[in-house]
């Protein structure tokens, strides 16, 4: 009998380094290939291609019962120009695939593809193909992003060095804190007769988890102050996963500060409300797209003048591991709670 593992064992990142191990380019216009927020390609001149892609499928990523199809093409195209900012590049064209079943029509389609409009509009990027095809489980959305970046402006998730600033822009955990707000206002619906949501006070936790934005202000920002990110990646499945990969890759450890995570007013209410560790919410929440850096020891006085941008600690040897440091002074070890879609139910 043949060995069967299950995809669950190795999670997201596990499979792809899996499928991935041993891949050498055999191009030389391939610079950077699998392992970042996006792809290196290098083909004449100063400017780097940078390439990524995301799958959104229904059922797994987004739930149509509360999510307008305008914010749902939105937010798919914005996911994707937050990886390329997290390479401190911009985003310039992108590809939308689609897969659609019958139920939905061609002012479906429309509203759809309105929010992916708007997001181009606002980021100055470019629709310049796709596909799309007929789907018997749902919608599916595939987009991928092209952009670009000089050479020496790249970061990569593997540079962090001892003693670097460890920093995170915006606000944590309100997106997951909007996504079980929308969960339990949606079980309340099913289950009353002709209950309606109560959203009252809670608009930034839904924005947070509907209309997410790519921070391209903080790149911009961290030009026009002159500071180079040694490493960088966005928060898409949580803190403590994203600084797990950025240590492994740069092979450090970091120690981080409970007291030093910003929190929005709404997301700790929210959490009070759910009974939920407010922490926990934040480092393992996910969705935010808020971009995670470091940054030398010598720019702490520029990174601490910007305006939305924390610093939450800062990167050790690899033998002190990756530790959060609670109020109470006591250390916890970080582990990549963060959503995974390929674990079991």
């Amino acid at each position: 009998m043949s060995k069967r593992t299950e995809i669950s064992s190795l999670g997201e990142f596990g499979l792809i380094d899996h499928l991935t191990e041993g891949l050498q380019p055999e191009n030389r216009s391939t610079c950077y290939g699998v392992g970042d927020d996006a792809a290196v390609l290098c083909y004449d001149g100063g400017v780097k291609t940078l390439v990524t892609t995301d799958l959104l499928l229904e059922g797994v990523h987004f739930d149509l019962v509360y999510t307008p199809l305008k914010h749902l093409g939105y937010k798919a195209a914005v996911v994707n120009f937050s990886d390329i900012y997290a390479m401190n590049g911009f985003p310039k064209q992108i590809t939308v695939s689609l897969g659609v079943s019958k139920r939905f029509s061609v002012e479906d389609m429309e509203e759809l593809y309105a929010g992916i409009r708007i997001a181009c509009e606002d980021h100055h990027v470019d629709i310049v193909g796709g596909d799309t095809t007929s789907s018997l489980t749902g919608l599916t959305i595939s987009i991928t992003c092209i952009g670009e970046a000089e050479a020496d402006r790249i970061v990569y998730r593997n540079g962090a060095c001892e003693t670097d600033l460890i920093c995170v822009s915006g606000d944590l955990g309100a997106a997951y804190m909007g996504l079980q707000l929308l969960e339990r206002e949606k079980l309340v619906f099913n289950n009353g007769e002709g209950a309606q949501p109560d959203f009252a006070g809670k608009e930034y936790l839904l924005e947070r988890q509907l209309r997410p934005e790519a921070r391209r202000d903080i790149v911009e920002r961290l030009r026009e102050m002159n500071v180079q990110p040694t490493a960088m990646m966005d928060i898409s499945d949580g803190l403590s996963s994203e600084l797990i990969h950025i240590c492994n890759q740069s092979k450090k450890g970091c120690r981080i500060y409970e007291d030093k995570i910003p929190i929005d007013y709404q997301t700790a209410v929210m959490a009070e409300e759910f009974n939920m560790n407010l922490t926990t919410c934040a480092m393992n929440g996910g969705e935010d797209y808020e971009l995670l850096f470091t940054v030398p020891l010598s720019d702490y006085d520029k990174v601490a003048e910007m305006e939305g941008v924390s610093i939450i600690g800062h990167v050790t040897d690899a033998g002190l591991g990756c530790v959060l440091i609670s109020r109470d002074g006591n250390e916890f070890e970080l582990k990549a709670q963060g959503w995974n879609p390929l674990k079991e139910d």
